[in-house]
């Protein structure tokens, strides 16, 4: 619902501050205070067009601030769908009101923030629909539409498990039917294919490749590149450890521990030194062979052997450049490869089976379309009973209200029907779309008998009515008020109207004025009590000069209202 409404420098309004409440309220004022130009400023907030010429004459810019609450789920989910709302909400931490802040200024430039955030103006007219509509002469609104219809129907008709169930298989058919599609419209694209895929995996298998290998080819490629280094300097290490007859390493270390042992019996120190010593000298044994090991090659001819790792890493390096980065990634394309090869290289009886799975789902899906419309067709009988029923209330007798429901020609994501509201307002006409109702006044009793109907559906929970009451009688006018009033108990519903009778209605009750400071015009907008309301009730019955008879009537209209 609307909670709250700023406007500021828009047209003749220079600053309007008004708190909504739920159920039904009404505005009326003398024509020209100003009653229009608040249906435009929620406009705004709607997503309409932002026109430069409605900023107040002298000012700068213009702004129009609403309040928005008691979302509908459709709307939650709408929101959080383009990130307007956390999706991790909960029912303590729940966001349950935003503000829509629209701003115009003079050089045509307009902003639009949600709850403080920038957002354009498509992301606002996909949500506002969601949060109020209005209605009036020249509003056709969504419910006219007939892109709307079909899935107004399925809501009305509880048609989710139909419809799910149907289209789980026709997506199944669909994604069937697009894959022979493809079989068969590149058959030839289809065999240039699979002679590239033929090619790329041959062209690997032919090198050859071990995950590791190139990696060990490297390190064996630098120790043959430094084959003389690597022997001369493993050689010095081994005769310099252990080598030497005369004075290597061990030998000098030996000849220590066998002096040392010679002492043990005078000196008992000299033992552990000694030993010690031979500890040392097992070691530096050690390293000496693992040193000279270095030197070892697997190979009698280095350069020969170098030449053929050089030879086995330039074909690596050349399937990389063509397969990827690495020899992993060399083998992982080729298995994609035989995959895709795999899944191309499918005959005659791929087809044929292709082709009965098509028709098997063919048939499912088409079985499932004609419950889903025999189920449609049983329940728009209810819906157009009911808006006739309104309808005759409301007195169109005569209109004529159809849901109509055609065949299409090829399955669809909803079945196998074109849904379009039909009406005729004139017995003498034929039944016509929605969408082309010429007069006002009908347009906004069609709109609420459909609005009584889809209220629960339609997944917005506040909307304004605009002089729904033209070019009817004082009769009807009250028929229209007392839906009105009945349509509020389930929305927040506020109406602009001249009429009385709708007045009366009312749970609450503004009066739209204008009065001149510094010259100027400037419209006021006031929540009525008890007294002042049956004066404005009093002046629209009567005229300028009010009688204590219009008061008395006023006073009657509004505790008649109240049995309602």
């Amino acid at each position: 619902m609307l909670e709250s409404l700023h406007i500021e420098n828009i047209a003749i309004i220079k600053t309007i501050d008004v708190d909504f409440l739920s159920g039904f309220t009404v505005l009326t004022g003398e024509t020209g205070a100003g009653k229009s130009i608040i249906i435009d400023s929620i406009g705004l907030l709607l997503g309409e067009k932002a026109d430069k010429e409605l900023v107040r004459s002298g000012e700068r810019s213009a702004l129009v601030l609403g309040t928005f609450s008691g979302f509908s789920d459709a709307a939650r989910l709408r929101m959080t769908e383009l990130g307007l709302l956390p999706e991790d909400y909960d029912a303590d931490n729940d966001v349950d009101s935003v503000m829509i802040q629209r701003t115009i200024s003079v050089d045509g430039r307009s902003s639009i923030r949600f709850s403080g955030k920038p957002i354009t103006l498509s992301m606002l007219r996909e949500i506002a629909p969601l949060l109020m509509t209005i209605h009036g002469q020249n509003e056709n609104g969504e419910l006219l539409k007939k892109s709307v219809h079909l899935s107004l129907l399925d809501r009305y008709a509880d048609s989710e498990a139909l419809l799910s169930e149907y289209r789980t298989v026709y997506t199944d058919y669909r994604r069937a039917t697009d894959e022979l599609n493809e079989y068969k419209n590149h058959s030839a694209e289809k065999e240039r294919l699979l002679e590239m895929l033929s090619y790329q995996i041959r062209d690997i298998d032919a090198g050859k490749l071990k995950d590791g290998e190139e990696e060990a080819l490297m390190q064996e490629r630098n120790q043959l590149q430094y084959a003389e280094k690597i022997t001369k300097s493993t050689d010095f290490c081994y005769r310099a450890l252990k080598g030497s007859e005369k004075g290597s390493v061990t030998l000098l270390l030996e000849k220590s521990s066998s002096a040392l042992r010679a002492l043990q019996d005078i000196l008992p120190e000299a033992e552990e030194l000694a030993n010690r010593l031979d500890a040392c000298r097992y070691e530096i044994d050690d390293i000496a062979e693992s040193a000279g090991a270095l030197s070892e090659l697997d190979c009698d001819d280095p350069t020969a052997r170098l030449n053929q790792v050089e030879e086995r890493l330039d074909l690596i390096r050349k399937l990389e450049r063509k397969y990827g980065a690495t020899v992993a990634e060399v083998l992982a394309f080729r298995k994609k490869a035989a995959e895709e090869y795999t899944r191309m290289d499918r005959g005659s009886d791929y087809l044929s089976d292709l082709e009965a799975q098509i028709e098997g789902l063919r048939a499912k899906a088409t079985e499932l379309a004609n419950r889903l419309s025999a189920h449609r067709k049983e329940r728009s009988e209810k819906i157009e009973r009911e808006i006739a029923e309104i309808l005759a209330f409301l007195d169109m007798p005569k209109v004529r209200f159809s849901v109509g429901i055609e065949r299409a020609p090829t399955l669809s994501s909803f079945g196998k029907d074109n849904v379009e509201f039909l009406i005729s307002t004139n017995p003498s006409e034929p039944l016509s779309p929605l969408i082309k109702i010429a007069s006002g006044g009908e347009v906004s009793r069609i709109m609420l008998a459909l609005q009584s109907v889809f209220l629960d559906k339609e997944g917005t929970n506040a909307m304004i009515f605009d002089e729904v009451d033209t070019g009817v009688s004082g009769k009807t006018s009250q028929k229209i008020g007392i839906k009105l009033r009945m349509l509020s108990k389930g929305a927040q519903v506020i109406c602009i109207t001249h009429s009385p009778q709708i007045a009366a209605l009312a749970d609450h009750h503004f009066r739209i004025s204008k009065r001149e400071v510094d010259g100027r015009n400037e419209t006021l907008l006031t929540l009525l009590d008890e007294t002042e309301r049956i004066e404005e009730i009093a002046k629209i019955l009567g005229g300028i000069h009010v009688t204590d008879t219009q008061r008395q009537n006023a006073k009657e209209l509004i505790e008649d209202g109240k049995s309602f």
